[in-house]
């Protein structure tokens, strides 16, 4: 049996409280439009049962706090500040985040969070589902974490980690999560290099569709 999109697998301490302005999240939601536009986040009766899927986040500050769609927001059309969540505590081993915000994190927040304390060069990410690339993740040379290691947990998070030791994922800024039907993440300083990360795999992996003539 599949594993249900949007299940919230960590401990959560939330508070409701409108914390976030427009202008906070507006490059967010600029690179979320797009990828509503290519199908790699969003909502739909042919996908996933009908549960939203995809999430994007940006470090807040200087610190690890960071910025992130809310839970099951996929299809949200015209997303505003209410629909994304601040998280000011990320604790992996403890399998905890705590966060403020009108609504909750998406259930990917933990494996966001692990990324941000890995790097302070990751300020932007972008977890998307795309079969393209993940059905090629090995034909493109892409990390992938374990086939086993199902998404939103504490071993997702170490299987992250895990990346960062033994492949050159943080130079890449794009991993596959192979027991993630779909799942793909790519990260960058900016948002515009990770998107343009993201969507260079992308053509690659259309690229590698197309029959040749």
């Amino acid at each position: 049996m599949a594993e249900q999109e949007g299940v919230i697998k960590y401990q959560l301490n939330y508070q409701v409280q409108a914390v976030l302005k427009a202008e906070e999240v507006a490059e967010l939601s600029s690179w979320r439009q797009i990828m509503l536009q290519l199908g790699m986040l969003g909502q739909s009766p042919q996908r996933y049962d009908n549960y939203g899927f995809g999430n994007i986040s940006q470090r807040f500050g200087a610190s690890d706090q960071f910025i992130i769609s809310g839970s099951q927001t996929g299809g949200i059309s015209k997303i505003t500040a209410a629909d994304y969540a601040l998280v000011s505590e990320c604790l992996v081993a403890q399998n905890q985040i705590t966060a403020l915000g009108q609504t909750k994190p998406s259930s990917e927040a933990m494996t966001h969070g692990q990324l941000y304390q890995l790097s302070d060069r990751i300020n932007f990410i972008i977890h998307a589902h795309c079969p393209h690339i993940w059905l090629q993740a090995e034909a493109l040379a892409l990390p992938q974490t374990g086939a086993g290691v199902p998404y939103g947990t504490v071993a997702m998070a170490d299987e992250v980690a895990r990346l960062f030791t033994e492949t050159n994922v943080l130079q890449q800024g794009v991993f596959t999560m192979a027991g993630h039907k779909d799942g793909v993440v790519a990260f960058g300083k900016t948002a515009e290099q990770a998107g343009q990360r993201l969507i260079a795999v992308y053509a690659l992996a259309l690229g590698r569709d197309v029959a040749p003539d």
